[in-house]
C-alpha cells in the first residue's frame, strides 16, 4: 500500500484584479475522482493544506451543470462527504516527504490565491520532482508550480513539457478578463513548455515523473496514469 499525499488549497476566495474577493476553494471532482481511484486501489491518502486548515471547497463545483447533472452532481457530493481526510489536514509547512510515495495536488481557483506563492509548497514540489516520485497536478493546481523558485530565481519546472487551465478555458468560464494574471501565460513565462489540448476535453501531458491534466474532465486519467506509477 502506497502513502499519497494530496496537496490542497486552504483559500476560499481568489482575488481579483479589480480586489473584489471571488468566492473559491478546491474544485470538488479534481480532488474527489483521484481520491477514488488511489483509495480503489487501497492506497492511503493524507491531505496536507497550508497551516493545516480544512480546505474549502468551491461551492460552483457541486452544481449539476458542471457534473453532466445532478446525478453527477450527487455522486460528486457522497464522494466530497466519504473524503474523510480533507476534515483532518496535516499543515502542510510540516510534511516530510520521505513519509510519502507520490504527490497529487487539485485544482479549484483557490491554488492562485494561496499555492502559487506559498514557499512551503514550492519546496515540497521541487523535493518532489528530483525525488522521482509520481507528482500529479491538474487544471489550477499547476499555479503552485510557480512558487518552486531556488534561491538563484531558476524554476524547478523551467523547461518540462505540461498542460493546466487554459487561457481558451478561463475565457470561456468567464474570469480571463477579471483575472490579475492568467495560469497558462505564467507557466509560458516561467519556461515550460505548455502544452494545450482541446477546451474542457480529458488532456494528459507527462514527462519524466510529472503528470499534468488540463482540466476536471482529465483529473481520474492523471490520477489512473499516476497509479500506473506508485510502486
Amino acid at each position: 500500500m502506497a502513502k499519497i499525499l494530496f496537496v490542497v488549497t486552504g483559500a476560499d476566495h481568489w482575488t481579483l484584479a479589480d480586489g473584489t474577493a471571488h468566492p473559491t476553494g478546491f474544485w470538488a471532482e479534481e480532488a474527489v475522482a483521484p481520491y477514488q481511484v488511489f483509495t480503489g486501489a487501497g492506497h492511503e491518502v493524507v491531505v496536507a493544506t497550508p497551516g493545516g486548515v480544512v480546505p474549502t471547497v468551491d461551492r460552483g463545483s457541486l452544481a449539476p451543470d458542471v457534473n453532466g447533472g445532478q446525478e453527477g452532481a450527487d455522486k460528486v457530493a457522497a464522494g466530497l462527504e466519504a473524503f474523510e481526510e480533507l476534515r483532518r489536514p496535516v499543515a502542510l509547512e510540516n510534511v516530510d516527504l520521505d513519509a510519502y510515495d507520490a504527490v497529487f495536488s487539485p485544482g479549484g481557483h483557490g491554488p492562485m490565491e494561496d499555492l502559487a506563492v506559498d514557499p512551503a509548497s514550492g519546496r515540497l514540489l521541487t523535493e518532489t520532482l528530483a525525488s522521482g516520485k509520481p507528482l500529479g497536478v491538474v487544471c489550477h493546481a499547476p499555479a503552485a508550480l510557480l512558487a518552486a523558485t531556488g534561491p538563484d530565481g531558476t524554476n524547478a519546472f523551467t523547461g518540462y513539457r505540461l498542460t493546466g487551465f487554459t487561457n481558451a478555458e478561463e475565457t470561456q468560464a468567464g474570469f480571463a478578463d477579471k483575472a490579475k494574471w492568467l495560469l497558462q501565460d505564467r507557466l509560458v513565462a516561467l519556461g515550460a513548455d505548455f502544452q494545450e489540448g482541446e477546451p474542457w476535453a480529458p488532456f494528459v501531458i507527462t514527462d519524466r515523473n510529472l503528470v499534468t491534466g488540463q482540466n476536471p474532465a482529465s483529473s481520474t486519467p492523471l490520477a489512473e496514469e499516476l497509479l500506473k506509477r506508485i510502486g
